[in-house]
């Protein structure tokens, strides 16, 4: 049988389990060694890297993220097969299904810190597609997000064909790219402040406290969980244990203090051009951004610099005298958003120009639907849902997965309009909700989860 869950895991807010008779579903806080909850959590975490084709991990690793994850508050998911398994396979303690989630804030445009519900780690074991377990999982977790006073959701995903149907839609992208340094890498200006090698280990307290400037600045920007400080530090890697040949560099500014950093790694003598990869890079201003990516042009020996999580819209482009140095695979998906409450949601980010909209939103699950009417005066907005004879005077039409690409400036209204997935009522809707939605920068997310 699976196991039991200890009473200490639901005074933690565990949650009923429920047994349809075929499957068990047990939510649980991450146990640690001498924790109630501890060899379930291991138990969740091999299915996991399972479902991701991940390596076999020993003991010490997978308690090593069940730290992390217990940092982060996580609740973990899992559905386990009731009745007797096959002889040979996988036993019950092992979950058929995984789900986790956290809370954190998204930035909604112009410093506006919103709660957001991070779902991550969904898996169905193979053998247990098609039979309603994900929709299951999802729409419950949803329902109980939105009933917790949570606006929106947020997941980032490994296909880019399943969450549609859940009423997520893309909110931010990014893009791989390599940059040539050889001679031809050089800035058209040179950028203020300079830049220092560092111990990567001052990243563990001060990694979080720079990238706390950035979250506040960047429209889509999702806060971070524990794992980003220790990689970055060079204390924990996808491998297990420290990354010893992580290097760190900052940013300082003229008083000497530190408003960015790079975290990178050489990919050694026998990776030919000698090419150097980030791992993490955090600017909280322009000037630190241009900054780090000059000191890492100018690394001795190194010709190539790869990030694979470098901005769709990229001013680094635009500040080198041969753009041509930079080569970029096309921008893919990267945050996916899902709007639970429309009235919180519009209601919590701010505005740059007044006006108002009526929009029709459909959500194929039906936590979001509706005709509500959108009043901006002076940047604040105030969210009224009409009742449903009303509904006729709407301006515009739209699935809740496109008004959550829109919420946080990922996509132009105008855009999804040419696309089908915006419907004028009105004509000019489509321009004015792009004027309504737009924020400061270039929306861009850093973290993923």
């Amino acid at each position: 049988m699976p196991r039991e869950p200890d009473p200490a895991d639901e005074a933690r807010g565990a949650g009923e389990p429920f047994d349809d008779g075929t499957y068990v579903l047990r939510r649980f806080a991450p146990g640690l060694p001498g924790e109630p909850g501890h060899a379930a959590t291991r138990d969740w975490l091999r299915a996991v890297g399972a479902g991701f084709y991940d390596k076999a991990r020993d003991d010490a690793y997978l308690d090593a993220v069940a730290a992390m994850y217990a940092a982060d508050e996580r609740e973990l998911t899992g559905v386990y097969a009731r009745g007797p398994v096959p002889p040979g396979t996988l036993g019950e303690h092992i979950p058929v299904a995984t789900f986790a989630t956290l809370r954190k804030t998204l930035n909604a445009g112009f410093g506006r810190l919103v709660p957001a519900h991070l779902i991550t780690a969904v898996t169905v074991r193979t053998s247990h597609r098609r039979r309603g377990l994900l929709r299951r999982l999802m729409s419950a977790d949803l329902a109980r997000a939105k009933a917790g006073g949570v606006p929106i959701a947020a997941l980032t995903a490994s296909e880019g064909s399943i969450y549609r149907r859940f009423g997520f839609g893309v909110a931010t992208s990014e893009r791989s790219v390599t940059v040539d340094t050889t001679r031809r890498f050089a800035l058209s200006a040179a950028p203020e402040g300079r830049v220092e090698a560092a111990d990567p280990a001052v990243l563990l307290d001060l990694g979080p406290r720079i990238f706390a400037r950035v979250h506040r600045l960047t429209p889509g920007s999702i806060d971070r969980h524990d794992w980003y400080r220790l990689a970055a530090a060079g204390r924990f890697s996808h491998d297990g244990g420290p990354d010893t040949a992580i290097r760190a560099a900052l940013h300082l500014r003229a008083d000497g203090q530190a408003d960015g950093y790079v975290a990178y790694s050489f990919r050694g003598w026998d990776a030919k051009p000698y090419t150097v990869e980030v791992k993490d890079l955090v600017a909280a201003t322009h000037a630190a951004y241009l900054g780090l990516w000059e000191f890492l042009g100018s690394l001795d020996l190194v010709e190539r610099v790869v990030w694979r999580e470098a901005p769709a819209d990229d001013p680094l482009v635009w500040a080198l005298e041969d753009p041509r140095c930079v080569g970029a695979k096309a921008a893919q998906d990267m945050l996916w958003l899902r709007i639970l409450d429309v009235e919180a949601a519009l209601s919590a980010r701010a505005y740059d120009a007044d006006g108002g909209l009526v929009l029709t939103v459909t959500d194929p699950l039906s936590l979001a639907s509706g005709t509500y009417r959108l009043t901006v005066d002076d940047g604040a907005a105030r969210v009224e849902r009409l009742a449903p004879g009303d509904a006729a005077g709407a301006d515009a039409r739209l699935d809740v997965a496109d008004l959550s690409s829109v919420y946080c400036g990922g996509v132009s209204p105008v855009t999804l309009a040419a696309a089908g997935r915006f419907t004028e009522l009105r004509p000019g809707a489509a321009l004015e909700a792009m004027r309504l939605f737009a924020v400061e920068r270039p929306a861009h997310c850093l973290t993923h989860f």
